[in-house]
């Protein structure tokens, strides 16, 4: 079967054909399944339509939809669809009919005659288990509401890892019992001056329930050894003073920021002049404690220690320092995740998931560094800074973003594939994700300004077989441009990038 543009979806399906028609949407229409994914497809539908749909008792109807689940219908996360005169779905699990319901909200239409759903027939599962967003909410804090919605709108395009970076320089964002200033001391303030914030252990709760329901994973991440001079204003006796470098100072003066200050918060962006203490012992009581709270209150399997751009630590001692805190997440029952850095230590622990931020074409020895993951047992979430970075600006005039890794407009962010960035095996790709750092970011609309669309490039490249007929740049720029009604209809403040032919409804 062959996709055609009159199936506007994203991403695109493994195999899918058009129907001949649509299928009318009415008042009287039944949603018939006791899943989760059917109270979920009742609320979507209406705030799209302004139609209420009622719960179905199981004989249906032309008109209505059904939901179901049958294993044996595809691999795991992946789902039929029906749709002729009435719907259906059937996942292969619970997150299967989650994507499903997913796949037919895109296929809802408004026309002079009302609402209808396009007529089709689908069979569709993921390529990657590991399909990420990261935020960073170090930089720039965002709360709980803001962090579900952008759950809502990144699950929506059949992402399942939500990444939260919640420590850096310039703060601190998750309540830790045993070490209580953390968030005392270390939470008030964000990047420039702004004001800050933390999450407190039933916020986080929130969080990972709210996911979970939206069938997506929490990855929390205290970056270690560097980016930590949040941790020093809290506990001065955990981290060195910081090491000033000519970037640093140069960046510095060229945004007219401060230089950081010991025991003072940090309200630059600079990078690479913090590090823990790595000879004290204490600071491996720190962060067995931090790795052992993350642990209880994240049910997820990960837990990721950064280890990015550690310039004030030796390499001998970021070396010993990773082969411990890898070592801690272990005895801590999770999988340790850490930046593609920590590979250039010989003793990370065994099964250790490394994360490659580098460029296309590897530079130095991000790539070596990163084959050393799998060399370990472990394998390699795929994030090129210069295509999957959503924190990088569109074009040089855009508002927000940076552009050291270069401008990436939504066809650069789109023309990738995974498998050709490192000599590595296949099946040693997790996954992708998609990172968006936060400096210059304050609010969630600048937020989405930045990942809205091209988060859609990145959900059809970690979904999507690399082969399927319509994974081509002129096909994906029709289909991205349909969700524009969609995305209206969920207040997501998405760029109308110029190079999209956006549809009005």
């Amino acid at each position: 079967m062959v996709l055609t543009h009159s199936l506007p979806l994203v991403p695109v399906p493994a195999s899918a054909a058009a129907g001949d028609g649509r299928m009318p949407l009415t008042d009287a229409a039944r949603v018939h399944g006791d899943s989760p994914a059917a109270a979920q497809l009742i609320d979507a539908i209406e705030r799209r339509t302004g139609i209420r749909p009622f719960p179905g008792d199981g004989t249906t109807k032309p008109g209505d939809i059904t939901l179901r689940i049958d294993p044996t219908a595809a691999k795991s996360e992946g789902y039929t669809l029906h749709v002729g005169d009435r719907a259906e779905i059937v996942g292969a699990d619970e997150a299967g009919l989650f994507y499903g319901v997913q796949t037919l909200l895109q296929l809802l239409r408004e026309e002079d005659q009302g609402w209808s759903l396009l007529q089709a027939d689908i069979s569709d599962a993921p390529r990657f288990g590991y399909r990420g967003v990261m935020l960073d909410v170090a930089r720039h804090f965002f709360g709980v509401d803001d962090i579900k919605k952008y759950i809502d709108s990144t699950s929506a395009l059949k992402f399942n890892h939500l990444h939260l970076h919640l420590s850096d320089d310039q703060g601190w964002r998750i309540q830790i019992d045993s070490w209580p200033l953390l968030t005392e001391r270390s939470s008030s303030t964000s990047a420039n001056g702004d004001p800050g914030g933390f999450y407190t252990k039933d916020d986080y709760q929130q969080i990972v329930e709210y996911a979970a329901s939206r069938h997506m994973i929490v990855v929390p991440e205290i970056d270690l050894p560097g980016h930590t001079h949040a941790i020093g204003v809290a506990y001065p006796e955990l981290v060195e003073a910081p090491v000033m470098n000519d970037e640093l100072i140069a960046d510095s003066e060229r945004l007219g920021q401060p230089l950081p200050v010991a025991g003072e918060s940090y309200l630059g962006w600079g990078v690479g002049h913090s590090s823990v203490r790595i000879h004290e012992e204490r600071t491996y009581d720190f962060v067995r404690d931090v790795v052992r709270e993350l642990a209880e209150m994240t049910p997820g399997p990960y837990i990721h220690v950064g280890g990015d751009e550690s310039h004030g630590t030796s390499q001998q001692d970021f070396d010993h320092f990773v082969a411990r805190a890898t070592a801690i997440v272990v005895e801590a029952g999770k999988v340790p995740v850490a930046w593609h850095e920590v590979g250039a230590a010989a003793g990370i622990a065994e099964g250790t998931v490394g994360q490659y931020w580098g460029m296309t074409v590897p530079q130095g020895s991000h790539a070596a560094e990163a084959a050393h993951f799998v060399e370990r047992g472990g394998a390699l979430i795929l994030s090129p800074a210069n295509v999957a970075y959503l924190d990088m600006k569109y074009s040089a005039d855009f508002p927000f973003g940076l552009a050291w890794a270069g401008l990436v407009d939504v066809r650069t962010a789109y023309e990738w594939e995974p498998a050709s960035v490192l000599d590595i095996r296949d099946d040693a790709i997790l996954g992708v994700e998609a990172p968006l750092w936060s400096e210059t970011t304050r609010t969630m609309a600048e937020v989405e300004q930045l990942v809205f669309p091209r988060v859609a490039a990145q959900a059809e490249i970690a979904w999507s077989p690399k082969d399927a007929p319509e994974r081509a740049w002129e096909s994906f720029r029709v289909r991205v441009g349909s969700l524009a009604p969609l995305w209206k209809a969920e207040d997501i403040a998405y760029h109308p990038a110029a190079e999209i032919p956006w549809s009005e409804r």
